[in-house]
């Protein structure tokens, strides 16, 4: 496997395969990887030709320095689980090669923000927007891969893509989870024991209220009453940041009753870590599995 740090190095490196008439599948991750990532990395060797990774901490998208400083990195360790998957070239730039002028020009997200995570980190996907952008020039991909752990980035990468005419197809991943339930996250180890043996009722939460809309109801609020009383009952350590039900990707609420494709999505706060999670489904096919919230 390839390390690359420069730009025009790793453009360079994707070019020549295509010109081998090989397709590209490109994972960006901000790194610390976990069998989330690897599930990406399968399925990207399934999809395609010559499978590239990027590891990089973007700093546009925390509105909380100290997030930020201390998100985990283990450089090393992601490079050894990268080629072991088979990525082919990991891409490592610093900083100034993303941002080479600083944030003077930057991508300004208009849809889907003022929910969700959106909602309490104000500028995050535009941050988001401006990396990928960035990135998708960079390494020219034709499939991104995305896991639906963040449902409301996946919805609104896929308007990035069809704002700006990428020539890129998205897959999207099914959430991977612990054997207890718990989404996979880097942000996991800033968990302690007690925090984490409470962390499982995330899912669980959600989980209450699929079963309340595949036995019959609709009402959005009721849905949202039901899995936040959950989370009061369940949760003494973590605060619920939010808890929402909204049509999926459109993340709004299309109907005054909840009807279609949907997203019910939660978000917790413990003290050195902030868990998201959700489960997507469609009432025109219920009942639902509930081992596959993809």
């Amino acid at each position: 496997m390839l390390l690359i740090q420069s730009p025009a190095e790793m453009t360079r490196f994707v070019l020549k395969q295509k010109s081998r008439g090989k397709t590209i599948g490109f994972v960006p991750t901000m790194g610390f990887l976990h069998e989330g990532h690897l599930s990406l990395f399968q399925k990207a060797q399934e999809t395609s030709d010559c499978v590239v990774a990027s590891v990089f901490v973007n700093p546009t998208q925390f509105g909380d320095r100290d997030d930020y400083m201390h998100y985990p990195q283990d450089t090393e360790r992601d490079a050894r689980l990268a080629g072991e998957a088979g990525v082919a070239a990991l891409f490592l730039p610093k900083e100034q090669d993303i941002y080479p002028n600083g944030t003077a020009v930057t991508v300004k997200v208009n849809a889907g923000t003022d929910v969700l995570c959106g909602k309490s980190r104000p500028g995050h996907f535009d941050g988001v927007a401006t990396v990928l952008t960035k990135l998708f020039h960079i390494v020219r991909p034709d499939r991104v891969y995305f896991g639906m752990k963040d449902a409301q980035q996946v919805a609104i990468v896929e308007n990035l893509i069809k704002a700006f005419h990428f020539s890129i197809h998205l897959f999207r991943c099914p959430i991977v989870r612990e054997p207890d339930g718990l989404a996979r996250s880097s942000r996991n180890v800033r968990l302690n024991d007690e925090e984490r043996r409470e962390a499982v009722d995330l899912s669980r939460g959600l989980q209450q209220g699929l079963h309340l809309i595949q036995s019959g109801e609709r009402d959005f609020e009721k849905i949202i009453e039901s899995v936040t009383d959950y989370y009061h009952t369940h949760l003494k350590l973590g605060k619920i940041d939010y808890v929402d039900v909204l049509n999926y990707p459109e993340l709004r609420r299309v109907h005054k009753r909840l009807s279609g494709s949907f997203i019910i999505a939660a978000a917790v706060k413990y003290k050195h870590a902030r868990l998201i999670d959700n489960v997507t489904g469609d009432t025109e096919n219920m009942p639902l599995s509930t081992g596959n919230q993809s």
